[in-house]
């Protein structure tokens, strides 16, 4: 983090020292700005190359740094309105959209402004992430050899080796690919699945990014309710009749944003109504290894219970790296893993090799498991700050279920706003959503994680991307500034 802060202050510093050169201009010498600065050669080298990306510097190995020249004038802004009559026409019979509602996506994705507590994130706060040990199997997988080369399509096979063990069951290597994080893996698998046009069954609530998907792909979500226990068998089979869907997309462990872990008996039943149905279950397996430290024993992924290839399996190493580490695996029984495989390759050719390879080089080294051990302690005692403090601060809201895994808590909200009888509906979710804001915190509206009306409004707060429990603590403290003003106290 010191490293990040200074590279942005040198950058500040010689960006307004530009202006003493001239055009192609030579500046000081790296060891110049190091004695000066004292700062590391490293922080010197990406300042500079900052300023390079920007257009402002020049830099030629073996010469130094110079002021690079002005840009010629831009060119007068072209006419784009055609566009709209392009992009619009006949789109009422298009069986796959082209326009794309990626704002559920989004919300976890965006940056806050600085001093905002994020509670809205959906990836490790950089002080959880294993840096170090990403930079130190990312260097040491450059080095081996063939690791610039073309990989398998389908993957490195010791890569897809270490994942078919985890999965479990039946599943082998040859039954994995290599994808590009989750979303991508997900993409493929709803595409492989579901024809444009068809409805796919989804749990409510569900992750919006999944929702995304669909509705890009021109399917129907149908929404099956969950309780703490996940999914409901019964609803599951008659949403199958009804609608003669081939597809169920479902979270079983932790799932987001409920936190819920589907119960020992309903994961048979699960899969024998699918089988009935002639239908897949995609199994989004996305937080296993964000178990909390007092979780037990963790259920088996649905798959590793599957011999009849009713599960298309998807995990994902991200969510306990870092956003930008994206590997992952899809894995398939059957015919069906010839179609996921060519419709991966005709999208995306390939996971590149060394970042597939630095991916094995982390998941071999000591560092892994130490890693795995620090987060797990880490998430439990942020779970716990965030339940205490919400109950003393704001018990108004209701927090029905505390996980043991996942990086979030799933909060209703009540049905009276300000003393009168309306409920707190979106509406009531938007504006506290935007108080929120106001007061330095920013949140997760309940809406978009719901694939029709939601029974009731709701608010995810997460846990991992704050920077400590202290933060926790403040974030909450705003929040009862906003829930105060919202409530029109």
């Amino acid at each position: 983090m010191q490293e990040r802060s200074s590279v942005a202050e040198l950058v500040t510093v010689l960006r307004r020292e530009l202006d003493r050169y001239s055009p192609g201009g030579k500046l000081p010498s790296s060891r110049a700005l190091v004695d000066r600065f004292r700062v590391s050669p490293v922080t010197v080298s990406r300042a500079l190359a900052q300023l390079a990306a920007e257009g402002l510097v020049v830099t030629r190995p073996g010469a130094g740094a110079f002021r690079a020249r002005p840009r010629p004038s831009a060119a007068p802004a072209g006419d784009t309105s055609w566009q709209e009559v392009a992009l619009s026409a006949d789109g009422a019979a298009d069986l796959v959209p082209r326009s794309v509602d990626a704002s559920g996506v989004l919300v976890s994705l965006a940056a806050p402004p600085p001093g905002v507590v994020e509670f809205n994130g959906g990836y490790l706060h950089p002080s959880l992430q294993p840096e170090r040990a990403m930079a130190a199997a990312l260097a040491r997988a450059g080095r081996r050899p063939g690791a610039w080369g073309r990989p398998p399509v389908e993957g490195l096979p010791e890569l897809r080796e270490w994942f078919a063990r985890g999965i479990g069951g039946a599943i082998t290597a040859a039954e994995v690919l290599i994808t590009a994080g989750g979303q991508s893996a997900l993409a493929t698998a709803l595409r492989a699945l579901a024809p444009p046009g068809t409805p796919v069954l989804v749990e409510s609530p569900t992750y919006p990014g999944m929702l995304a998907i669909a509705r890009a792909a021109g399917l129907r979500p149908v929404p099956v309710p969950v309780d703490a226990d996940g999914v409901r068998p019964a609803l599951l089979a008659d949403a199958f009749r009804a609608t003669g869907a081939r597809v169920f997309v479902c979270q079983p462990l932790f799932q987001n944003p409920t936190g819920a872990v589907l119960a020992p008996e309903r994961r048979g039943e699960v899969l024998r109504i699918a089988r009935v149905a002639g239908a897949f279950v995609v199994e989004d397996d996305f937080v296993r290894r964000l178990v909390h430290e007092d979780a037990g024993p963790l259920p088996a992924p649905l798959a590793a219970d599957d011999p009849d290839g009713v599960v298309v399996h998807v995990c994902s190493l991200t969510k306990a790296t870092s956003p930008s580490f994206r590997v992952s695996a899809l894995a398939a029984h059957g015919p069906v893993l010839d179609r996921l495989r060519a419709i991966q390759v005709v999208d995306t050719f390939f996971v590149p090799r060394p970042l597939q390879e630095a991916a094995l080089e982390l998941v071999g080294s000591p560092a892994w498991p130490r890693h795995l051990r620090a987060v797990s302690a880490e998430l439990k005692a942020r779970r716990d700050a965030l339940t205490s403090a919400l109950r003393l601060r704001l018990p108004e809201i209701s927090l029905a279920h505390v996980p043991s895994g996942g990086y979030h808590l799933w909060t209703r909200l009540p049905e009276g706003v300000g003393g009168t009888s309306q409920a707190f509906g979106s509406g009531g979710e938007a504006a506290l959503t935007a108080a929120a804001l106001r007061a330095g915190v920013a949140i997760t509206p309940g809406r978009p994680y719901f694939s029709a009306e939601p029974p009731a409004a709701h608010v995810r707060l997460s846990f991992a991307a704050v920077a400590n429990v202290g933060e926790i603590a403040e974030g909450v403290r705003r929040l009862r500034t906003a829930w105060l003003e919202v409530r029109g106290r």
